[in-house]
């Protein structure tokens, strides 16, 4: 499937940023997007980081940019899959600047971001795979075609256990932390999104994905969350 361009996000208020923000993986980013020519961003990369420094790097860019953050236009969030964690972490902060600011949230899938952004990297035909772990186990699953300075899925999103994924690989480029390198070419420092590229996911093809009611809003975990019960000695 190729994602098709939509112009409401760019209509809205040009003289607005949207505030992006990625948590998905250890990276920890944050984006004030303008416009291609102007947007600030942050990213720390440190494992277990996101709680306490999200926030700072969002106060960081405000400061930056001397804006307030009833300034923005609208919130991006990279959604997942990923880190179950990190994932909460981001779409928590997301709703509770997006509910002071009287803004929409835009629900970003994470690996399109990602292939978004390889579309500006790889040569046009291009196929690869983004996998990321799930656990020592199974890994987050897609392949992907460069087309036309976009992207298409060749197969869609999918959790697969190692020796599958292993199977599957067959030569094409990796990217994420998936855990063998000798899948073939593996690029396991580019995991997930940069932060500008959630913004600009939203702005090309986020209209759907757009929301303003918070209340049930989820992370796209795509593997179920369960929370382990301590045993009673």
């Amino acid at each position: 499937m190729e994602q098709k361009e939509d112009s409401t996000l760019k209509n809205m208020n040009d003289n607005k940023p949207i505030l992006a923000i990625e948590t998905s993986e250890n990276l920890c980013g944050v984006s004030l997007y303008f416009s291609e020519k102007e947007y600030y961003s942050s990213t720390i990369n440190l494992k277990h980081s996101h709680s306490e420094k999200l926030f700072e790097i969002i106060q960081f860019l405000f400061s930056t940019a001397n804006i307030g953050n009833e300034e923005i236009n609208a919130i991006a969030v990279s959604a997942g899959p990923g880190s179950f964690t990190g994932l909460r972490i981001g779409m928590a902060a997301a709703k509770g600047i997006a509910t002071g600011a009287g803004v929409p949230i835009y629900i970003v899938p994470t690996f399109e971001a990602l292939a978004y952004q390889l579309s500006f990297e790889l040569e046009n035909g291009s196929t690869f795979i983004i996998a990321n772990k799930v656990n020592k186990d199974e890994v987050y699953y897609a392949k992907f075609q460069i087309k036309s300075n976009n992207y298409i899925f060749v197969e869609d999103l999918t959790i697969l256990t190692n020796i599958k994924f292993t199977k599957r690989v067959n030569g094409t480029k990796v990217f994420g932390n998936a855990p063998y390198s000798s899948v073939g070419e593996l690029n396991n420092s580019l995991c997930s999104p940069s932060p500008e590229f959630i913004a600009k996911w939203a702005m090309k093809f986020g209209i759907e994905r757009m929301t303003f009611d918070f209340d049930y809003l989820e992370p796209l975990y795509i593997k179920t969350f369960n929370v382990k019960k301590r045993q009673k000695k």
